[in-house]
């Protein structure tokens, strides 16, 4: 009984540390509880002996400062943190070698401390997964999102799919967190719509949260797609899920989800994601945007403006051949538009909340208008023109205003970046026909050339190309926009007419000077200005059918040198199909299936 009240007299923490043998004063310390709006991790949630531990410190309400850890006799780790985002904001930094002891971790803001945790190496851990989405979980997610894919703004992050970078220790925070190897070899490959579901999912394994997921149609032409009722997963709040077990799952996940998952609408109850507000207090990285046509990204990261760089946005998404790649938010890849048969828009996932011990439901639209833990329903973005959309998140990317040709050379640098990605998909597709050098790919007709499956769907580009065009007519747009929109732009002394002349003559230059390459049927590389790419614009109307060769892929006319490798065409029947189709990429205007 003794021991019993001085448990309540002390906190019932302070007992149950000292009872797995970490020293009193650390357990006694009740400053360590985590209960503000800063968290602290560790990961592997056990760590072992002479092995590395990595610390993830999360805020929501402002940054973070410093990490110190210290060990049970007063000796102080050095720790290098890295710092990023806002909101939320976080600290994260590795502890190469742990020794075998107990320790404490704090986080700070201002000389003060704000979070604390403490943990054991070489022994049991009280530290408990998550077990229910709240704030704090919601803001762990997006900070191990903006982690997993981090890198310089300037940096090509390009990978083959999830699985390298699930599996880099570096990157993934999360990487052996149960400490059962289990990512060595974990298969997981998804595509554009399955990629947002993906992450959500192994997140919520890792760290014992339930999950839910929905069947959906595809939409009508008048009429966006509609949902079943809730498949509701809480196999991993019951303690350890194998890799097999979650691998069983997220097979039955990819095979459900689509991108008429996020294409719900976005007034609709029935739905995985709801629509939210438009803002930089909301649009956390893991939020989800869903365009009208299908693609489907996942908001990475904000680098804030300063005053000699623009700020970015940057985001990532999956292709049908697996490929996972980092992009700029722009309007050459992010797609907005006013349609009857889609929701589209930045959408964050639905919650669940626990009714009874092992049940779980879904928050309705009305629950999630000003909850405190989640981000508010919204119905902002319904009422916004494209024009109206797009001026609004440029303005939130950078509240100060672009300089005219800052604004032209971060618009050519995400055209580039665009350009570059495609030729990394026509390399895809042939190296495909060179494996399979008798085979031509079926095409699908009609709109289902935009979604389909096999081989048409891995290495054919409608929706990139579609994109890509788009992305075109940005570029060239941009000294019309800066008369539509001059509040966008920090002028000075000009008028939006003299802006304009400025970069029509900047844009003249620049597409000259710069260049992508891509490969020839032979093996060859070739130039391209990007004056080159734009001149050729109406031929990637017709230039994403995979059976034909690099060299057409890329606009080259016949009868030059550049066209003379090119050794595959499209069977005629295919090119038949394309020319009846090309109106909706010259009009940059998807069908509906």
């Amino acid at each position: 009984m003794k021991s019993l009240r001085v448990c309540f007299m002390n906190g019932f923490l302070a007992c149950f540390l000292a009872g797995v043998g970490i020293p009193q004063a650390l357990a006694e310390d009740v400053a360590c509880e985590q209960t503000g709006a800063a968290h602290i991790w560790i990961s592997p949630l056990n760590p072992k002996n002479g092995e590395p531990v990595k610390i993830m410190a999360v805020s929501t309400d402002g940054p973070l400062a410093e990490l110190a850890l210290t060990g049970d006799r007063g000796q102080r780790i050095a720790l290098q943190p890295r710092r990023r985002g806002g909101p939320p904001w976080s600290l994260v930094a590795a502890w190469e070698e742990a020794d075998t002891g107990h320790y404490r971790v704090e986080a700070s803001r201002d000389g003060k401390p704000v979070a604390c945790h403490q943990f054991t190496v070489g022994g049991p851990n009280p530290q408990e997964r998550l077990k229910e989405w709240n704030l704090a979980a919601e803001a762990f997610y997006s900070a191990w999102i903006e982690t997993l894919f981090g890198a310089p703004p300037e940096e090509n992050l390009s990978f083959t799919s999830l699985e390298p970078v699930l599996r880099n220790a570096e990157r993934n925070f999360l990487h052996n967190y149960l400490g059962l190897n289990e990512d060595n070899k974990l298969p997981l490959t998804p595509d554009c719509a399955d990629l947002p579901y993906t992450l959500r999912a192994y997140f919520a394994w890792k760290t014992g949260l339930p999950v839910a997921f929905r069947a959906c149609g595809r939409g009508s032409a008048k009429t966006p797609p509609r949902c079943s009722a809730p498949t509701i997963v809480s196999e991993f709040t019951r303690g350890i899920t194998s890799q097999s077990n979650f691998t069983k799952f997220s097979r039955r996940l990819v095979d459900t989800v689509h991108s008429g998952s996020a294409r719900t609408g976005l007034a609709e109850e029935s739905t995985d994601l709801y629509p939210i507000p438009m803002n930089r207090e909301t649009l956390w990285p893991g939020t989800v945007y869903a365009d009208p046509y299908g693609h489907i990204l996942v908001v990475a990261e904000w680098v804030p403006q300063t005053a000699d760089n623009p700020g970015v946005l940057l985001a990532v998404d999956a292709q049908p051949d697996n490929s996972v790649t980092r992009k700029r938010i722009w309007e050459g890849t992010l797609l907005f538009a006013n349609t009857a048969n889609a929701g589209p828009g930045f959408k964050a996932f639905r919650p669940l909340i626990q009714t009874a011990p092992g049940q779980w439901r879904v928050l309705s639209n009305n629950e999630l208008s000003g909850h405190p833990e989640f981000t508010t329903y919204s119905l902002e973005q319904d009422q916004l023109t494209p024009d109206d959309f797009y001026a609004k998140l440029a303005k939130l990317i950078n509240p100060e205003g672009f300089d005219p040709v800052q604004a032209y050379e971060a618009t050519l640098t995400a055209l580039v970046e665009q350009i570059e990605t495609r030729v990394t998909s026509v390399n895809n597709g042939e190296a495909y026909l060179r494996k399979n050098p008798r085979n031509t790919i079926p095409m699908p007709s009609g709109a289902a050339i935009f979604q389909t499956i096999g081989p048409w769907e891995d290495y054919s580009t409608p929706s990139r190309d579609m994109r890509l065009i788009i992305a075109i007519n940005v570029l060239t747009g941009l000294p019309e926009k800066i008369l539509r929109h001059p509040e966008l732009f920090v002028l000075g002394n000009q008028s939006p007419a003299q802006a304009k002349a400025q970069i029509e003559q900047h844009h003249a230059q620049r597409i000259l000077e710069t260049s992508i390459r891509y490969t020839r049927s032979d093996g060859s590389p070739w130039e391209l200005s990007v004056a080159d790419v734009l001149a050729r614009k109406p031929a990637f109307e017709m230039a994403y059918n995979p059976n034909d060769c690099a060299e057409i892929r890329w606009g080259a006319k016949a009868d030059t040198e550049e066209y003379a490798t090119c050794r595959r065409h499209a069977p005629a029947e295919q090119r038949a199909k394309m020319e009846q189709y090309r109106a909706w990429f010259r009009e940059t205007r998807r069908p509906v299936q």
